[in-house]
């Protein structure tokens, strides 16, 4: 079968990944030379008049520049980077960003593996290079690559990317989750065979990121959906706070953590699982939220439903003040009526579960597009079919929040293993 023709970019593309990192700054130094003599007399005579309308605008008082109202040094974070390698990719433990981009993507008919291999090694270089603050070749704004403000990138694969290359070696979880009840997808936001999950403190570097990115997609891969989300900023809360959904809640808590004794055996696929040893499944659902109707409950009603105080993330099963959010829920305690203290159709009791396996670990954001609000639900773990598929059809059965959200979204994807310097992401798929 022949292969298919790619952009007329990409074999000098391909060319750079043999470059150093000094070669690399060389590059960039070129482009830039060359931005200047081809361009040059534009960018003076625009960067002439916008000084003109600068210096008309500066008559006013004195120090009244942005420079006048800078945070202090300390308080900069722009240049604040993470390391792209490891045995795991980067994204899925490190600190999450206040800022997340889901981008899925649909490969083109004619991609096979060996175009495949080629579109690794690029989004390799360049997710080494924008994760450091060093611009991709041929970027016409390295600046914005130079504050990366702890981005990380993650990549996920889909089922019908693993079929093009290994599909014998294709996992039974990496398809499509059962039907649940109450699932109303279809809305745009389903499947994909490539994801892209960008992460930053700061918008700037990650729509940059990830336009260079789509950039290097160009002729491999049609984009298929986007969605953004939120956290709170950094430095908005004090540290080791749970984050608080649109509805008011904490939420994250009771989650795995790195330093539990029992996380790799919840999180990351070991040697068992082949090429994809060091990896992880990652299952990512698209929440609506009905804010209008949710407002219309009174509190009481409201922290029944969820199990937990809205002040404090604390049980209902200890009186108030009397824990936090990190105090176990005791699910056999009563009120002074009698009654369970956690309503038995309370969404954190329908969620818990007696198997210790069946734990998964979550990354949620928040995200709010103007006409729907709602949660970007990310958690990752060994095995969707016995792990989160369990959770979920408690949920469905009978939980009580299930009048208030709305699943809309709902994809699966082979987070990849991570990868050294000198290495290729996602090199053992192809080995």
């Amino acid at each position: 079968m022949a292969r298919p023709e790619m952009p007329s970019t990409v074999p000098n593309r391909m060319a750079r990944t043999e470059r150093s990192a000094g070669s690399r700054a060389e590059s960039v130094r070129h482009f830039d030379r060359r931005a200047l003599l081809t361009g040059g007399a534009v960018g003076v005579g625009l960067g002439g008049a916008l000084g003109a309308l600068g210096a008309l605008a500066g008559t006013g008082a004195p120090g009244s520049s942005d420079a006048s109202v800078a945070a202090p040094d300390d308080a900069w974070f722009g240049a604040d980077t993470l390391p792209c390698h490891g045995t795991h990719q980067a994204g899925v433990t490190t600190p999450p960003g206040a800022h997340i981009r889901f981008v899925a993507y649909q490969l083109r008919p004619e991609v096979d593996a060996a175009a495949l291999q080629r579109m690794f090694r690029v989004l390799t270089e360049d997710i080494e290079g924008l994760t450091s603050g060093e611009s991709p070749l041929a970027d016409p704004e390295p600046e914005l690559a130079a504050r990366p403000a702890r981005l990380t990138i993650t990549v996920g694969v889909g089922a019908e990317l693993v079929n093009r290359v290994r599909p014998e070696q294709r996992p039974e979880w990496l398809a499509p989750l059962p039907a649940f009840s109450r699932d109303r997808l279809g809305t745009g936001y389903d499947g994909g065979d490539l994801l892209l999950i960008v992460q930053a403190d700061d918008t700037m570097p990650l729509a940059h990121a990830h336009r260079m990115l789509h950039r290097d997609l160009a002729g491999f891969a049609d984009p298929l959906w986007s969605q953004q989300g939120f956290r709170g900023a950094r430095g908005a809360d004090e540290s080791g706070r749970t984050m608080r959904n649109l509805m008011g809640q904490v939420d994250g808590t009771v989650n795995p953590v790195p330093d539990d004794h029992d996380f790799a055996s919840l999180v990351w696929l070991d040697a068992d699982a082949g090429w994809l040893s060091g990896g992880s499944a990652l299952v990512l659902r698209r929440i609506r939220m009905e804010l209008d109707t949710w407002d219309r409950v009174d509190r009481p009603g409201r922290e029944a439903s969820i199990g937990r105080r809205l002040s404090d993330g604390s049980p209902l099963s200890v009186a108030a003040g009397e824990g936090d959010e990190h105090t176990p829920a005791d699910f056999d305690a009563k009120n002074e009526r009698g009654f369970s203290a956690i309503p038995v159709a309370a969404h954190i009791r329908r969620a818990h579960s007696s198997d210790p396996a069946e734990r998964i670990f979550r990354r949620a954001a928040n995200y709010d597009d103007g006409a729907e609000s709602g949660l970007l639900f990310a958690c990752y773990q060994r095995d969707p079919l016995a792990q989160f598929v369990p959770i979920q059809r408690r949920l469905d059965d009978a939980d009580v929040l299930n009048e208030w959200v709305t699943h809309v979204g709902s994809s699966v994807f082979a987070v990849l293993p991570g990868f050294s310097t000198g290495q290729m992401l996602g090199q053992s798929l192809f080995e």
